[in-house]
């Protein structure tokens, strides 16, 4: 399911989101946005992960959550 929303957005915003349209590297405003606060929500939901591991202190993953969360995350 999926819901209509407007979004107000400054106007170089728009310009860049048509421009990735018209080179045809997505189908539409909406496939951007969509792929972006998707993206972002991974991002939040690894960190708040990584926090978990750094407060709890599981001894298998505490070093490796600590490095993890020092590494800037961009993931599709």
């Amino acid at each position: 399911m999926s819901k209509q929303i407007a979004v107000r957005l400054p106007d170089e915003l728009v310009i860049f989101l048509d421009a990735l349209v018209a080179e045809g590297r997505f189908d539409s405003r909406a496939a951007i946005v969509t792929r972006e606060l998707k993206r972002f929500k991974r991002r939040v939901e690894a960190e708040q992960d990584a926090e978990i591991y750094r407060r709890e202190g599981d001894d298998d993953l505490a070093e490796f959550a600590r490095y993890a969360a020092r590494l800037p995350m961009d993931i599709d």
